[in-house]
């Protein structure tokens, strides 16, 4: 495509890598949790794991190593499935991000071409057309009929027509355009995109729990005091009538799991 007539001649493959090195790629990064700790300590956090744990310890302590290996064995299986199941479904995640990831398309070096979203850069010459998604911050230098919508940003669901004679000649990251074409020189990137900037703010609220798991967790926790209250009888009965903690404990825990 020629972009004679538009004047406009994009930055250099030198500009390219000067502005990557100050200013980044485009790509939005967030604060990351380690999926592995958290499915551990999620694991962990089981009362029946617990009870196992605490059964399989009683066992190797009595002397009944072979019910303690059984139990402990049990304990690996049961947790290493989960962890597995919790790794395929963090990579899918991340191989379905890489699949949606769009591109774009520049001037650069005089010439129109396409490129990864992520690999564009401050000071770009962004072209965008009817119904794409642009993907930074940047001012309008040349447009013909183009509207946007900015639903995602403002709510508004009519879409807003822009010109570079207008005031507002910016485009933001993350909208659709709705008509039209324009060529906008990109101003912001990544975290420092108005999208970007809303979504690291989402980072600070803090996840309620929803009444069915706040429900949840009450009948687990009450289950669990009428579970210790029911272990903490049989373990003393029957430590009253054998007089052997050891054995008394694994009937309490038989009966509490």
């Amino acid at each position: 495509m020629s972009v004679d007539n538009f004047g406009i001649k994009g930055l250099t493959d030198e500009e390219v890598i000067a502005s990557r090195k100050t200013h980044g790629t485009n790509a939005l990064t967030y604060k990351r949790e380690s999926g592995f700790l958290d499915a551990l300590k999620s694991i962990a956090k089981e009362p029946m794991v617990i009870l196992l744990l605490v059964a399989s310890a009683i066992y190797f302590i009595s002397g009944n190593f072979g019910d303690g290996i059984f139990l402990a064995a049990a304990i690996v299986l049961v947790g290493s499935i989960s962890l597995y199941q919790d790794s395929r479904s963090r990579k899918a995640l991340e191989k379905l991000k890489t699949l949606t990831q769009p591109n774009c398309t520049v001037i650069r070096n005089g010439e129109v071409i396409g490129i990864p979203s992520e690999q564009l850069v401050i000071g770009d010459s962004l072209m965008v057309e009817e119904g794409t998604i642009i993907p930074a911050d940047g001012t309008i230098v040349h447009s013909n009929d183009f509207s946007v919508n900015e639903s995602i940003l403002t709510g508004e669901s009519f879409s807003v027509f822009k010109d570079v004679e207008k005031a507002d000649h910016s485009v933001f990251s993350g909208t659709t355009v709705a008509s039209g074409l324009a060529i906008a020189t990109v101003m912001a990137i990544g975290n420092k995109t108005e999208l970007g900037k809303i979504g690291k703010s989402l980072e600070s609220i803090q996840e309620e729990k929803t009444p069915l798991e706040r429900q949840i967790i009450n009948f687990v926790k009450n289950m669990s005091i009428w579970g210790g209250v029911a272990f903490l009888l049989v373990w003393g009965i029957n430590y009253l009538k054998s007089y052997d903690v050891l054995d008394s404990l694994l009937k309490a825990l038989t009966l509490a799991m």
